[in-house]
């Protein structure tokens, strides 16, 4: 047995992306000998927590820890989750849906979107949205499980994710890690203790005088960076220029009927605003530049935006978008907020937090520490960070909206390279490009295209062994039995009650 094992794991800070790792950790490495995970918060620090949207990748997480989902569901008071609106982003009146899953049938061996694009140009102008059985069932109030035990319909891939109140879904985490041997540490950290020669860290010093010693530090303190910036000097990498929303307000409501099984994104004038309906309440946040529009401005709009009654007070939170140069560096690893963040304009925070776990379960180190890994994942967590700002960064760019600075600052500032390259495409081929292993499918890239209005000139030569004819038929029939399919399926609240995942009074006040 190696004598050069890491023994203490410190987690410094908790919230979602602290018991994540926490969780995660001591279910994959709970068993390694003489190991010790203990993770340190204090209750005079908040957590930001506006990240209670998810895309599908979160059920590999909870199946890894082996979580019951009509317990998670009922526990956090989740809804489910079949993709994402956006309103008033292409132009003022215009919404499409980002939807999890896929559009209508592959054939020939090509893409359904192929086919589409050759129902246009032959006259059919029904959306891409009708193909999707995410986007109309979602538009409808309606959900089901996906059921593969019936290839031939629809629903056999339907792909969904959750929306939940991120507190909650922390101590539902808190609860496992501990019950795994995590240990919790009170305390607020003042200092750090650093190797004089190394730099490494060697302990946390808390408010009361206590030292937290430890091998490897996970930083997840947040916006603050304690460890990895403040310590370490990590650096960031500015992505303002592209992500200009430097602010954002948020504060829950009291539900609506309107209890679809989706996240909207409504486009303001100086940024967007979220809404995330749970089933105690419904989350909202207005994500705005500061430059285009005051914070006393800001929270006025938003609240003249609710669904029902205001629950609190308008919260404030300050950021910028982009990431730390190096999200390892010598035994400190940052994950969530601390390592970087992209505004949750795709749900990806969550995300982000359970891929860093993952790369550093894959790269789990010893107390050697060896370059070529440290190196490999900040190479990779830098990769991860550009493919999804560029995914954001289409939705700006890709506008026809004049109504405001913004707008058009975002229109007219050349994106990066990525993202002129894959509009290139589409707009000369028809073809969706997906680079290596990026996180949004080809599908995820198609709805976005389509829905912020790039036009495809074309479409692949295959699509033409079937006849206009026969195409427009096809087409015709598919979004027929999608539209069948969903008219079928139970709405959200009834499915919550049938399943038993609905969440009692008592929690629904309690939070």
């Amino acid at each position: 047995m190696r004598g050069d094992r890491i023994r203490k794991v410190v987690i410094v800070g908790g919230g979602t992306a602290g018991w994540m790792t926490a969780a995660a950790m001591s279910q994959i490495l709970g068993e390694m000998p003489d190991l010790t995970i203990e993770l340190v918060e204090s209750d005079e620090i908040g957590t930001v927590g506006v990240g209670e949207a998810t895309i599908p990748q979160i059920n590999l997480f909870n199946a890894l820890l082996g979580i019951d989902e009509r317990d998670f569901v009922r526990s956090t008071n989740a809804t489910y989750k079949l993709g994402i609106e956006f309103r008033d982003w292409t132009r003022i009146g215009h919404s499409y849906v980002h939807p999890f899953g896929f559009y209508g049938l592959d054939m020939l061996g090509i893409e359904f979107h192929h086919h589409w694009l050759k129902g246009r140009m032959a006259g059919d102008a029904v959306p891409l949205d009708v193909y999707s059985l995410g986007v109309v069932a979602g538009l409808a109030g309606r959900f089901a499980h996906p059921s593969p035990d019936q290839p031939n319909s629809p629903l056999s891939r339907i792909a969904y994710a959750f929306q939940f109140d991120a507190s909650l879904y922390a101590k539902y985490l808190r609860q496992r890690a501990e019950a795994l041997g995590v240990r919790r540490t009170e305390g607020r950290i003042v200092d750090v203790v650093q190797n004089g020669e190394t730099g490494f860290v060697e302990a946390v010093v808390l408010s009361d005088e206590r030292l937290v010693e430890g091998d490897l530090f996970i930083d997840c303190s947040g916006f603050r960076g304690l460890l990895i910036e403040q310590a370490l000097q990590g650096g960031f990498e500015d992505w303002s220029k592209w992500l200009p929303c430097d602010r954002a307000v948020a504060v829950p409501c009291e539900n609506s009927d309107d209890q679809q099984p989706l996240t909207r994104s409504t486009a303001r004038l100086a940024g967007w605003q979220w809404r995330i309906p749970l089933q105690h309440r419904t989350g909202n946040g207005y994500v705005y530049s500061s430059a285009q529009i005051g914070d006393d401005e800001a929270a006025d709009v938003l609240l003249a935006n609710l669904d029902g009654a205001a629950l609190a007070e308008p919260r404030l939170l300050r950021f910028k978008a982009g990431h730390r140069k190096k999200a390892w560096i010598k035994n400190v690893v940052a994950i969530g907020l601390a390592g970087g963040f992209l505004e949750p304009l795709e749900s990806t925070s969550i995300h982000l937090i359970q891929t860093g776990i993952a790369r550093l379960m894959t790269l789990f180190p010893t107390r050697r520490f060896d370059d070529i890994e440290i190196e490999r994942y900040n190479r990779l967590t830098v990769r991860e960070y550009a493919d999804i700002r560029d995914f954001l960064v289409l939705h700006y760019h890709a506008n026809e909206r004049t109504d405001s600075e913004l707008w058009r600052y975002c229109r007219e500032t050349a994106p990066p390279e990525g993202v002129s390259y894959k509009l290139d495409m589409f707009r000369r081929t028809g073809r969706v490009i997906r680079e290596h292993d990026e996180l949004f499918t080809e599908t995820s890239w198609l709805a976005v295209l389509v829905g912020q209005g790039a036009e495809a000139q074309n479409y692949h030569p295959a699509a033409d062994i079937l006849s206009d004819a026969e195409t427009l038929q096809r087409l015709a029939h598919i979004r027929e039995v999608v539209a069948q399919t969903a008219a079928m399926m139970p709405t959200q609240n009834d499915y919550l009650q049938r399943q038993g995942s609905a969440s009692n009074v008592t929690l629904r006040r309690a939070s």
